[in-house]
């Protein structure tokens, strides 16, 4: 079979079992394919050929990645909109019951109703000010699930400068998908990483940000900043162009990321603008020529995958760090 995409040409070789001269092509063509892949992505190391242990306790060889957290295409940004009288061009977006929401100066003035609740009010009922975290101390007591009582009713954005210098983060995911015994939730590992480095996520934790009368909006692209992993995705969107797929499936959209079992992810529709058919709960199915991968949920959805159907690789702050998910690592 020839293949374009990333996922399904690493899926198409055996792993690797001995390193003799034919298992050393196999692996320098992988690594081709998985750099031509990321050639978007800001990458500090790799990719190379790593042995790794799944979050199912399957040892098997993985490829591993070192990326800053930024996209090369745009700036991210904005977040917070700073006054009521701000329009949609000065805030980002906010999902709520599968729907994308601006968060314009209106959509903040409006919160009381919007929730069906009097106790929010983020803005000075006065000036019309809008109270945002403005500061890295102020993103680290706001941006965490027990949110500090002094920021609530506030907008919490982190900023990109925020981040130590040289931050960086590792993705260790599986060269073969290993089957596991049942679908997993991707609120630990992430669902993945996308084309240009930036962490495909899990859900948002929207219930703890809601119960401190906070939001934590995302720009228009559907990432925001968490000072542990830098800039990652809640949504994906139309900024996420993806690469083309196979030509033997020509109505498959583009190829956006790799899940973190090694599956790949496409974007949400078809090509012809359609839903794709007999998706799986977790937003996969298989079609000819491509075999297994997934399609990212809606936008306004709060899922990217509603899960994982095998055995996830690691995701680290630390690139020297060994890969063994069986161990349940605090999430990153």
């Amino acid at each position: 079979m020839r293949c374009t995409t990333l996922a399904l040409c690493v899926l198409a070789a055996p792993a690797f079992a001995d390193h003799d001269a034919t298992d050393h092509a196999q692996a320098s063509d992988k690594l081709h394919e998985i750099a031509h892949f990321f050639e978007e992505a800001q990458v500090i190391s790799g990719p190379s050929i790593v042995d790794c242990t799944l979050s199912g306790g399957a040892q098997t060889e993985c490829f591993s990645i070192t990326v800053k957290a930024e996209p090369k295409a745009y700036t991210p940004g904005p977040w917070c909109p700073t006054s009521i009288t701000d329009g949609a061009d000065k805030g980002g977006i906010w999902l709520q019951d599968g729907k994308v929401n601006d968060v314009d100066g209106a959509f903040v003035a409006n919160l009381s109703a919007f929730y069906k609740d009097g106790d929010w009010q983020m803005y000075d009922a006065e000036t019309g000010k809008i109270r945002v975290t403005d500061s890295k101390s102020a993103c680290e007591a706001a941006a965490r699930p027990d949110v500090d009582p002094e920021y609530q009713n506030y907008c919490v954005q982190c900023l990109p400068e925020y981040m130590e210098e040289g931050a960086s983060v590792t993705y260790v995911i599986p060269l073969e998908p290993q089957a596991a015994e049942g679908s997993a939730p991707t609120n630990m590992t992430g669902s993945g990483v996308a084309y240009n480095g930036i962490r495909l996520d899990g859900p948002a934790p929207v219930d703890a940000i809601l119960g401190a009368k906070t939001i934590a909006p995302f720009d228009d692209c559907g990432g925001h900043v968490n000072i542990h992993v830098g800039y990652h995705y809640h949504a994906a969107t139309d900024c996420l162009t993806g690469l083309q797929a196979s030509e033997e499936a020509s109505n498959e959209p583009a190829q956006i990321g790799i899940a973190m079992d090694g599956y790949g992810i496409f974007k949400n529709l078809m090509a012809d603008g359609t839903a794709p058919e007999g998706l799986d709960m977790c937003g996969g199915h298989e079609v000819e020529g491509l075999g297994y991968h997934y399609h990212a949920g809606e936008a306004g959805s709060n899922a990217i995958l509603g899960c994982m159907t095998a055995q996830a690789g690691c995701v680290s702050e630390d690139p020297d760090a060994v890969c063994d998910a069986s161990a349940r690592p605090a999430r990153p």
